[in-house]
């Protein structure tokens, strides 16, 4: 991807979008619903004019590749999780909502955070409908809707776009495995402790007649084969669009085959994922001056440690998309570490076939190990000779194990600090409007900072930080 230094008052409609999509809900919600389109889209022309007028015509369509590429994969997940409905009678025992939560962190990295959350979270409420309470939908939000998805790419948008960018499907599972089981398990050790003292503020004879007849019945199964699809898509590079053919296909097959009672039962629409799709036409856009001005300026901050990279992606995803934010982290990561002169000599490599024997500089082994890590991870794409810039610098990162531990910061940073705030990740404020829906109380704004977060996720991720990126 080429970028261009350009004006630093360019990133001001990327921030004022952002904070829009924060506040606007919370303090402005009718005046946004009825025009945040208008706005968004505004926002985004007054970015596109800049480039077009800059000639940067390669980074507009490379950008829309991307984004292309993003709400098919995300739209589809939507669409395929929407025709699964579950229905669950009974009252579910603390341990039977663990294993609940677990197989929910699980999926998430099979439908993504999205999709785990809208296929679960009604069953979630309908098994704990006679107890209950505020923390049910909030470690619900804690596990499913973000931790529990940095497993894969498919878990997590921002991790998809780290899988654009270069960053090998399996690495990420490989690498953040640990994590995720440390994060996962003390989540769930802390809604166990949660769980049991409400459970057992039902008498005994209460207790037995809600939970001794529970039965679970599946609708819609036929969308796992869609869901197969989807997910080998992911792994099609080569083919240009093959991937969000098949995944446009399988979203369309699976519509249309669902049952219209299933859809019903799931109260499914598409207006949410019209308005993700509008806000990210926006931030992929807005957020190309932030980007461009990164790589041209990150190495004038100096060289950041991996404890800075993993609070500052959590602490801005906390309060703003983690999609972007982890985008722009890892742009900055890239534009520190990376040697530029080096990349354009391992392009010209690549397209010249020519021997390693050949290269000269003072990056010789880097660039060695790069092309080893290239030939490793992206074979046919070496051997077509379609490897591109940021399939490059990250694998010169994934080179260097100092280096790759950054990736590895802001992928926890982005995934799990996600969970902080009802505005830190998409599926957070999707799930609580369901609850609310349903009657369920759930706390505000402040009260989910302070009651939950505080309590819950900042020990969790204070552990982690402490075991995997105080270093």
């Amino acid at each position: 991807m080429s970028h261009y230094d350009v004006n630093p008052w360019m990133v001001i409609p990327f921030g004022l979008l952002l904070a829009l999509i924060a506040l606007a809900p919370l303090f402005f919600s009718g005046w946004w619903g009825k025009h945040y389109i208008k706005v968004a889209m505004g926002l985004a022309g007054i970015i596109l004019a800049y480039y077009i007028f800059l000639g940067a015509h390669d980074r507009i369509l490379e950008t829309a590749r991307n984004y292309f590429s993003f709400i098919v994969f995300i739209g589809s997940l939507f669409v395929v999780s929407g025709g699964i409905h579950i229905k669950v009678k009974g009252e579910a025992t603390p341990l039977a909502n663990v294993l609940f939560l677990l197989i929910g962190a699980v999926t998430a990295n099979l439908l993504g955070t999205t999709g785990a959350s809208m296929l679960l979270i009604r069953p979630w409420i309908r098994m704990n409908k006679y107890r209950i309470t505020g923390y049910h939908i909030v470690l619900f939000i804690f596990i499913v809707s973000n931790v529990g998805g940095c497993l894969t790419p498919i878990g997590d948008p921002p991790l998809f776009l780290g899988y654009l960018m270069g960053v090998p499907f399996w690495w990420v599972t490989i690498q953040c495995w640990p994590v995720w089981v440390i994060g996962v398990g003390m989540l769930l050790a802390m809604f166990y402790a949660l769980d049991v003292k409400n459970y057992h503020r039902a008498r005994k004879e209460v207790r037995e007649k809600l939970t001794g007849h529970e039965h679970w019945q599946f609708d819609g199964l036929r969308n796992l084969f869609f869901l197969a699809v989807i997910i080998m898509a992911v792994f099609i590079e080569r083919i240009p669009f093959l991937r969000e053919a098949l995944m446009l296909a399988a979203a369309a097959g699976s519509y249309y085959t669902t049952h219209r009672s299933v859809h019903e039962s799931n109260e499914f629409a598409f207006h949410p994922v019209k308005e993700v799709a509008v806000l990210f036409l926006a931030i992929f856009a807005t957020m190309m001056p932030a980007l461009d001005w990164l790589q041209t300026h990150a190495q004038a901050f100096g060289t950041p440690t991996p404890t800075l990279i993993y609070a500052g992606s959590g602490a801005l995803s906390s309060v703003l998309d983690n999609a972007p934010t982890y985008w722009a982290f890892l742009s900055a990561i890239t534009a520190t570490f990376v040697d530029a002169d080096s990349v354009a000599q391992i392009k010209q490599l690549i397209a010249t076939g020519a021997n390693l024997t050949t290269i000269h500089g003072a990056h010789v082994a880097e660039i060695k190990q790069t092309m080893a890590v290239l030939q490793h991870y992206h074979p046919a794409e070496l051997a077509a000779k379609t490897v591109n810039g940021e399939q490059i610098k990250i694998a010169w990162l994934l080179a260097n194990p100092s280096a790759a531990r950054y990736i590895m910061a802001v992928t926890i940073g982005a995934v799990f600090f996600g969970a902080n705030t009802y505005i830190g990740n998409g599926p957070n404020f999707m799930v609580k409007a369901i609850a609310d829906h349903q009657k369920v109380h759930t706390p505000g704004f402040l009260g989910y900072i302070f009651k939950y977060t505080l309590p819950f996720m900042a020990p969790m991720l204070l552990l982690v930080w402490w075991l995997f990126f105080r270093h």
